[in-house]
């Protein structure tokens, strides 16, 4: 007969197991219970951080836009500014540009005075006078030194000024590349999303960075570069009309002092033409006189030498009457009358000698003054030769140097005049 095999081991009785029963089910239910309370907490939870995250990423993305809009008005008034900068800088190089040379063409009227003025030292004897032209020649060459400093000092400081400008161009720029990077990276960070490439975690994100600066210490930084820009660019401003007005004013100073000058020029030129042309008058004059002195003087000649002839014949005759013989040897009337016309002949001798040597002295005086009129007339004519170069190189001031032609005609005229008159006095004097 087979035996059933016993299961070794505990044994529960009935109540036992509806016990166990009944606390399985209670903590089913109780495990359901409180499933259902995580449950719910959870979706509570979700749905509140959802919703704050929407909000929070929503309001974040409302600031980011604000502070691009923010950057971007900053960029696009620091892009103004950058024009406005270069406008000037183009400005005032272009006024720089031109104070060089308005400096650079003073040198032409300098040269032009140094030259006449070096051209009149060649004046001889008695026309070496501190006359007008050589007073405004020299007040022609200090105005011309003044404003030759004072457009060297405008020009040094409009290239003060253009540094200065590009300085705060430098500052300008250089703001605006970093709002230029700084909107790069806004719009690249409001681009993102959950669904953007490369997002990832970072370590210790939430840090301050280092030479990071407050909201109203970015707003002042940009404020003070644009104040310090627009400074800058109305000094520039003033100092362009002032350069402008310089430039204008020197010219003018220059131009009157230019007319003063050829003024007297021309008119020391006319007195000098009217002295020229007394002396060849006073030359003509006195040649005239010197034919006629030796005309008489040659008739003071003659009527000696006819007079000596006559004295000699008196005194023959008184000379041979003393060989008379005896009583025939008498003072009779042609004695007395021999003897009375040998004393007159004798006096008439002597006034015409005397007459004759005063003849003489007033006709080497009139020699004389006809050199000295010769020599004077040459320093006038070479005075004019001058004064006429002079007046010819300074048409260089008012005829652009491709067109100038020296007025060969005017300055020939005069120099012929001088050689003619020098080459006459030569010949007489010689």
């Amino acid at each position: 007969m087979a035996m059933l095999s016993v299961k070794p081991g505990q044994r529960f009785t009935l109540p036992n197991w509806h016990a166990n029963s009944h606390l399985i089910s209670a903590d089913a239910e109780r495990q359901r219970s409180a499933s259902h309370q995580v449950r719910q907490e959870a979706r509570a939870l979700y749905n509140e951080t959802n919703n704050q995250t929407k909000w929070d990423e929503r309001d974040n993305h409302t600031r980011l836009a604000e502070r691009i809009s923010s950057v971007n008005r900053w960029k696009e008034t620091l892009d103004k500014c950058l024009a406005d900068i270069d406008a000037e800088i183009d400005a005032l190089a272009k006024v720089k540009e031109a104070a060089e040379r308005a400096l650079q063409a003073k040198n032409l009227p300098l040269d032009v005075s140094i030259e006449c003025l070096t051209l009149r030292e060649s004046r001889r004897a008695i026309d070496v006078v501190r006359d007008p032209v050589e007073e405004e020649l020299h007040k022609e060459v200090k105005v011309i030194d003044k404003a030759k400093r004072e457009l060297q000092q405008r020009v040094d400081e409009a290239f003060e000024q253009l540094c200065l400008l590009q300085d705060a161009r430098q500052q300008l720029s250089c703001d605006h590349r970093r709002k230029m990077e700084a909107l790069e990276i806004d719009r690249m960070c409001l681009s993102l999303n959950v669904n953007s490439p490369n997002i990832s975690f970072k370590v210790n994100p939430t840090r301050v960075p280092d030479g990071s600066t407050a909201l109203d210490e970015w707003e002042q930084n940009s404020q003070r570069n644009k104040e310090h820009a627009e400074a800058e660019m109305k000094a520039s401003t003033e100092l362009r009309e002032a350069t402008v007005l310089a430039i204008a004013q020197t010219n003018n100073e220059l131009e009157a002092q230019r007319v003063a000058t050829e003024f007297s020029l021309r008119k020391r030129i006319r007195d000098l033409e009217r002295a020229y042309d007394e002396l060849k008058w006073q030359e003509q004059n006195t040649l005239e006189e010197i034919a006629e002195m030796e005309e008489d003087i040659r008739r003071l000649e003659e009527g000696l030498r006819r007079k000596t002839k006559d004295l000699k014949v008196v005194h023959t005759r008184l000379e041979t009457r003393t060989y008379r013989p005896n009583m025939e040897l008498c003072r009779d009337q042609v004695q007395y009358g021999l003897t009375d016309e040998a004393h007159q002949l004798e006096g008439t001798i002597r006034a015409l000698r005397q007459k004759l040597a005063e003849s003489q002295d007033a006709l080497d005086a009139l020699y004389r003054q006809l050199h000295r009129i010769r020599t004077d007339a040459g320093y006038k004519a070479n005075s004019l030769v001058l004064d006429n170069k002079c007046m010819d190189s300074r048409r260089k001031l008012v005829v652009p140097a491709e067109k100038f032609v020296p007025e060969v005609d005017t300055f020939n005229r005069t120099a012929n005049r001088a050689l003619s008159l020098l080459k006459n006095g030569q010949l007489e004097l010689a």
